[in-house]
């Protein structure tokens, strides 16, 4: 495996990043995780714009989208798979054992991993823990993911691929690494930006191409709700047939169905919308 380290190509298992790096030492980085079919990168721009923001957001110098590129194109032609995940990671870089930064600048990791297309339908459970509509890190898509290891995992303790989270006023937020949308009475309705979710970009898509609504929502909708699926990169619009006891007979819903087909007719024509 090859991957891009720092301005070139280097063999996975000879790359090396400092013990002092400041991702590791205190989680001061963000990533992207991109969806790649057959060595072709989906939606890049999009997500390179949210790392952007991302980095801003943390205070870090703006990433060079250029270089980013260039180092997706290497990458993925140095490791051709069917389907991939596409890991863009860039971090504080090298810097004290503390929370002040250094000066010797970001450090820039593209990965790639094979992965197998999801299931049509997956479980999902609630988790007693919060999301903080009003934190620092709010809407920014950070490496501190140590929450969402611990949710993870609890939803896998539970049969489920994803544990859903509130916020602290109770209300609707998101997955570890996903969105969710329910419908009621017919209409698609998922949480809004200011639930504390974050930005996902097949959540963009989906509400651009469905008509989805933002709509703040109660955190118990998704045990009355119609239907429920979730989005992700590597998910795109996935429904949900259980949610912690209950079943949503028929799944994919009637609705969850037609937006499966959307998102897969519309991503298809368009590699970077």
């Amino acid at each position: 495996m090859r991957i891009w380290l720092d301005g070139g190509l280097r063999d996975s298992d000879a790359a090396r990043v400092s013990v002092f790096d400041h991702g590791l030492t205190v989680g001061d980085g963000v990533f992207e995780t991109v969806k790649a079919v057959e060595g072709r990168p989906f939606a890049l721009t999009r997500h390179l714009d949210r790392l952007t923001r991302s980095a801003r957001g943390l205070g870090l110098p703006d990433p060079a989208h250029d270089e980013i590129r260039e180092a997706c194109t290497a990458v993925l032609a140095a490791n051709p798979m069917p389907l991939g995940r596409l890991r863009i990671t860039y971090t504080g870089g090298y810097g004290p054992l503390g929370s002040d930064r250094g000066a010797h600048g970001p450090t820039l990791v593209v990965a790639l991993g094979e992965v197998t297309r999801r299931p049509d339908t997956t479980a999902v459970i609630t988790v007693p823990w919060t999301r903080n509509e009003r934190g620092a890190l709010t809407g920014l898509k950070t490496t501190s993911y140590a929450e969402n290891v611990v949710a993870l995992a609890r939803a896998h303790r539970h049969g489920a691929s994803e544990a859903l989270f509130g916020n602290t006023v109770g209300r609707l937020c998101e997955g570890t690494g996903s969105n969710v949308f329910v419908v009621l009475d017919g209409e698609i309705h998922t949480p809004p930006v200011a639930s504390g979710c974050l930005p996902g970009i097949t959540r963009a898509l989906t509400v651009e191409w469905t008509g989805a609504r933002e709509t703040d929502l109660p955190l118990d909708v998704v045990q009355r709700a119609d239907e429920v699926f979730l989005t992700s990169t590597l998910r795109d619009v996935q429904a949900v047939h259980r949610v912690d006891g209950r079943e949503l007979p028929g799944t994919p819903g009637p609705v969850t169905a037609k937006a499966m087909r959307i998102f897969d007719e519309l991503s298809g024509q368009d590699l970077d919308p």
